[in-house]
């Protein structure tokens, strides 16, 4: 009975020690040591912050196409100033803004008084002699919507004496031709009594009294 009893005892020690060990056997197993390990690496890797987070979003939206690079400031060509003497603010004293409408017409502006045109307003026999009352002047520029160049006058009206036989010739509105037509001398002076201040324009010679003795009408259309 001794010897049974021990035998029982034996192997009731050899069961417990054997599950002593299967359990730290499955503790070992079932230890958190390496999750540990993991999860103490994964604290110890710093995750980026949201400010960061927000930067990087930020810098690639805004990134640049592949291939293109954005301008630095310094790379950058300034725009050159508006000279005060451009062109199209420099036309006073040039050939074209001399002429009609900014062209240069090839008209001189400048014409001499003519020494021998005159254009022809009244007469007058005061001072018992007969004289023409004029006004002296030169050609003008023409317009392109004009049928010929102006004959413009200066200063003030003066006198010249006419030859009562002086050969006189005229043409439209006095005569009704565009081509030079004698006439009379109390003729032309009927019609200049009939329409003063007509101005028309006529060349003129003096005799050697010094009165008019030739006198030819400039056609003008």
């Amino acid at each position: 009975m001794m010897i049974t009893h021990r035998r029982r005892r034996i192997a009731f020690r050899t069961l417990a020690l054997s599950a002593w060990a299967a359990g730290v056997l499955a503790l070992t197993a079932c230890s958190p040591t390496s999750s540990d390990a993991e999860g103490t690496a994964a604290a110890a890797t710093p995750s980026p912050a949201k400010g960061e987070n927000r930067n990087e979003a930020t810098a690639s939206a805004n990134a640049l196409p592949a291939g293109k690079v954005s301008p630095s400031p310094a790379n950058k060509v300034p725009s050159p100033p508006a000279s005060a003497t451009s062109p199209a603010a420099s036309g006073v004293g040039s050939p074209a803004a001399a002429g009609t409408g900014g062209e240069d017409d090839g008209c001189d502006h400048k014409m001499p008084i003519s020494p021998d045109e005159i254009a022809v307003y009244r007469y007058t026999p005061e001072g018992g002699s007969l004289s023409l009352i004029i006004r002296h002047g030169n050609w003008g520029c023409g317009t392109p919507d004009s049928d010929g160049a102006p004959f413009e006058t200066v200063g003030k009206e003066t006198y010249l004496p006419l030859d009562q036989a002086a050969y006189i010739t005229v043409t439209n509105p006095i005569v009704a031709s565009t081509e030079n037509q004698p006439i009379g001398v109390q003729e032309f002076l009927d019609w200049l009594e009939a329409h003063p201040d007509s101005g028309l324009v006529f060349q003129y010679h003096l005799g050697a009294d010094g009165a008019i003795d030739h006198l030819e009408q400039i056609f003008t259309p």
